[in-house]
């Protein structure tokens, strides 16, 4: 295996988690007709819950297990990784059981604390049924995760990536066929219970992969000497370790889902108590927040978790080295690859909310007034998600454990009042949890550019001139898509749509792409122009 450097990493990560998120959203559209509209909020259900247990049982372990590698290998200190590796994958798979046992009782009485009370949808017992089916994943996914770690430490991208893509793709297919069989054989609940065991059998097949990428870098690892410095590092220290190390990712790791499992249990109630919309309407709400629009939001933020594979461990690397111009380069370079590539995206797919709707989910107008405001959360998102993967890269675990404990109790006090508080003002209520979510994300990304600021004195100025570049660029596109929908209309069905999209996103990137490297933006941020960096692709796929 080769490592990758920062940028090569980054756009290797990035590429292959699009398309798997990419792959994870194409499913949406068959999937969405199998199952139908109660069959949605079931998934979302499961899902959410799921993913929160997941979190729990890998406890921030991969990424630190990425810190501490990346550590070690620049050092030299092979056995002392090796041993950090072997105590993670013992703490991990005592949590995946932990996690899975938890849920597995629990289901009845979160299913409970979800639909008790409220009638005319999914019922309580499909909702346990489905919990209970998402804890078959937890165990290999956990395994699966500290295995991408270990790889990642090294700066090994590439074959961490492609098994990302390989779980996707099993998964999708699982999903599809699974789901489809079961609704026409049994029901819904069912074709939903079947969809959710995708993902495990998703884990399975690319734990295999990894597996094999594993058992050729053990092959290299036995060739090199102890050094007499790791021989005093004990296993007790390395545990210590690895649990200072875990805190901070722990946070982030819970903080994260529990924003949608905030929305989960506070969303729907509120909605019905102060709008006129139905139960089933407020369902749909919560659905497109937590789940299906947040399912379009992942091609976005698919960027930015490309982005904190390379950059924790490149970052990591030269904190260590004490290469601090290094260090402050690749923050900058990072925040301004985010905002380059996810800045356009977002306000493009807002601004064709209703064909990007009609596409994936049908038309819908709910749909795509929410989908049209929430698409923004994924900006902010990506910009929280690595500033503070850099905080914990230079071992700032305090400031980031504070910054993202400030936003996740402002999710938790603001969420429900803001319902009430924006119906009385004029604003759909539903906004109300999207912007309190917002906020939760842009108080983090304050409090770690502050540290940032002040410990490593840290320049954002070249960064701030470029995002100010690319807003001015987003602007004009926004002006010019505005006046070419007087001409060509976003509404139709989904064939029209599919056509409308190709349209505006090409015209929109064609604006977008001119301004930016005409204003010499692209080439300060990759080293080249877009030219010379297409012909230097081209010239290595040639030789390849």
């Amino acid at each position: 295996m080769k490592k990758d450097s920062f940028i090569k990493g980054a756009m290797i990560s990035t590429i292959c988690i699009v398309l798997s998120k990419i792959l994870g959203i194409i499913y949406v559209i068959p999937f969405h007709s199998i199952i139908g509209t109660s069959g949605r909020a079931l998934y979302g259900y499961a899902y959410n819950v799921y993913m929160l247990f997941l979190q729990f049982s890998t406890v921030g372990i991969p990424l630190a297990i990425s810190k501490m590698i990346s550590e070690y290998h620049s050092l030299g200190y092979e056995d002392a990784k090796r041993r950090t590796y072997r105590i993670a994958l013992q703490i991990t798979f005592i949590m995946a059981i932990l996690s899975t046992v938890i849920l597995f009782i629990s289901a009845p009485m979160i299913a409970e604390a979800i639909i008790g009370g409220v009638n005319g949808g999914n019922t309580k017992e499909d909702i346990t049924f489905v919990l209970r089916v998402s804890t078959t994943a937890i165990l290999i996914c956990t395994m699966l995760s500290g295995m991408r770690g270990y790889l990642q430490g090294h700066k090994y991208i590439t074959p961490s990536s492609i098994s990302q893509v390989i779980e996707q793709l099993v998964r999708v297919i699982i999903i599809i066929f699974g789901s489809y069989i079961a609704i026409q054989l049994w029901g819904t609940k069912e074709a939903v219970g079947i969809a959710i065991f995708g993902a495990t059998a998703g884990a399975i097949v690319a734990f295999f992969y990894l597996e094999k990428k594993m058992k050729e870098e053990r092959k290299k690892e036995k060739e090199k000497k102890i050094l007499e410095e790791e021989k005093k590092i004990s296993n007790q220290y390395l545990f210590k370790q690895l649990i200072r190390y875990t805190i901070p990712f722990v946070i982030v790791s819970i903080a994260v889902p529990l924003y949608n499992t905030i929305d989960m249990f506070s969303i729907v109630k509120p909605l019905i108590k102060y709008t006129s919309l139905t139960t089933q309407d407020a369902e749909t709400v919560l659905a497109i927040i937590t789940t299906w629009g947040a399912k379009l939001n992942v091609i976005v933020t698919a960027i930015a978790s490309g982005l904190v594979v390379s950059v924790l461990p490149n970052i990591t690397s030269d904190f260590i080295k004490k290469k601090e111009k290094e260090v402050n380069r690749k923050i900058n370079k990072t925040l301004q690859i985010i905002i380059y590539f996810v800045l356009p995206m977002v306000v493009g797919l807002s601004f064709l909310a209703e064909p990007v709707w009609c596409v994936f989910y049908d038309r819908s107008h709910l749909g795509v007034l929410v989908f049209a405001y929430s698409i923004i959360t994924a900006f902010f998102y990506s910009l929280f998600l690595n500033l503070h993967t850099i905080l914990q890269a230079i071992d700032h675990h305090k400031a980031a454990n504070r910054a993202i404990l400030l936003g996740l109790l402002t999710k938790l006090i603001l969420t429900v009042p803001s319902i009430p508080l924006f119906a009385k003002i004029g604003i759909p209520a539903y906004y109300g949890p999207i912007t309190v979510t917002i906020i939760a994300y842009l108080i983090p990304m304050i409090v770690s550019i502050y540290d940032l600021k002040k410990s490593l004195h840290t320049s954002f100025q070249d960064t701030i001139k470029k995002a100010g570049i690319s807003a001015l660029a987003c602007l004009i596109m926004l002006v010019v898509l505005s006046s070419l929908k007087l001409l060509i209309p976003l509404s139709g069905n989904r064939l029209y749509s599919t056509f409308i999209i190709c349209i505006y996103a090409g015209i929109g990137a064609l604006i977008y792409f001119f301004i930016t490297i005409k204003t010499n933006v692209f080439s300060s941020i990759f080293g080249c122009n877009l030219r010379d960096f297409m012909k230097k692709k081209l010239r290595k796929v040639k030789r390849n």
